[in-house]
């Protein structure tokens, strides 16, 4: 093999080199920067893209897909309680505008100040919010630290090329002897709401009871009113059907010349015989004698003759 050849060899791999790394691949999700002697050329986009050989190089490939980092801080409330964060940020780059992708690329020396810097800027502006607030407060303004944060850091992110795109604070707690007084006041507080709940439900069950109850002395009552009344009608109406009885009893025996003492002397007889059936085991004193009979007849027929003379009076 000739010089010449060789030569002509050693052209065409140099040329085929400098033509293959002309050809720059930009993975999905990634900005590839490009310069020039070290001064900002353009930007390359994802896919196949071309590139002058030995003159434009790749400065940097920056991702625009969202990162997240976790954070663990301190900060004092204005009462002067500890309060310690767990936060989770969420992040990515601003937009694919050219501008923003300069920022992101010059801005900062490399990864670690940009972290460095986020995370400080992060932690200061929840301290600046925190320190304004009692730590009675802080539990119940988790989503006003997350705004304000928002609110804070925006117009600085977006001068840096990136988007603050969510901050979750996911743990927040006290000192300990913090945590164990709030707890005693949570406890102190769910005794009290069993207390009252339990004094409403028992003062509901008395009145309950008493309202059953004095519903029952009436029903109660009601019923032996109107039991007293139906005997009373009962007692009425049995004195009225005997009058009648006796009535017709004692016409009958005017009709056929009887004398009407005989009426009054059954009666007695069915009085007593009524006394000796139904008395269970109760003690009757009766005169039983031929005297006490006659006295008794005596007493009746009085009775009847009386009545006589004031009906002929």
């Amino acid at each position: 093999m000739t010089p010449s050849s060789i030569v002509a060899y050693l052209v065409a791999f140099f040329i085929i080199i400098v033509i293959f790394s002309s050809f720059v691949t930009v993975k999905q999700g990634t900005i590839a920067v490009v310069t020039i002697f070290g001064k900002y050329r353009r930007i390359l986009t994802p896919g196949l893209n071309f590139k002058i050989p030995l003159i434009e190089q790749i400065y940097s490939k920056i991702s625009i897909q969202n990162r997240s980092v976790e954070l663990e801080f301190q900060a004092v409330t204005f009462d002067q309680a500890n309060v310690y964060f767990k936060a989770m940020l969420l992040y990515s780059v601003l937009d694919q505008q050219e501008e923003s992708i300069k920022n992101v690329a010059f801005k900062f020396v490399d990864e670690r100040n940009l972290m460095q810097a986020l995370i400080r800027t992060v932690e200061g502006s929840i301290r600046a919010f925190v320190a304004t607030k009692r730590q009675s407060e802080v539990l119940i303004l988790r989503r006003d630290i997350v705004e304000h944060v928002k609110e804070q850091l925006d117009t600085i992110l977006e001068g840096w090329g990136y988007h603050l795109q969510d901050l979750q604070l996911n743990d927040i707690t006290f000192d300990d002897i913090i945590m164990k007084s709030m707890s005693q006041v949570v406890a102190s507080n769910n005794l009290k709401a069993a207390a009252e709940n339990e004094g409403q439900a028992l003062l509901i069950t008395k009145t309950k009871a008493a309202e059953a109850e004095g519903n029952a002395i009436k029903i109660s009552a009601e019923a032996e009113r109107q039991a007293a009344q139906l005997r009373g009608q009962g007692i009425a109406l049995f004195r009225e059907e005997v009058a009648k009885g006796m009535t017709v009893a004692a016409k009958e025996m005017q009709g056929a010349n009887m004398d009407t003492s005989v009426i009054l002397f059954t009666m007695w007889t069915e009085s007593i015989k009524h006394f000796s059936e139904n008395s269970k085991g109760n003690v009757i004193f009766l005169d039983g004698s031929t005297d006490g009979m006659h006295r008794t007849m005596k007493e009746m027929m009085s009775l009847n003759l009386l009545d006589k003379d004031k009906v002929k009076k």
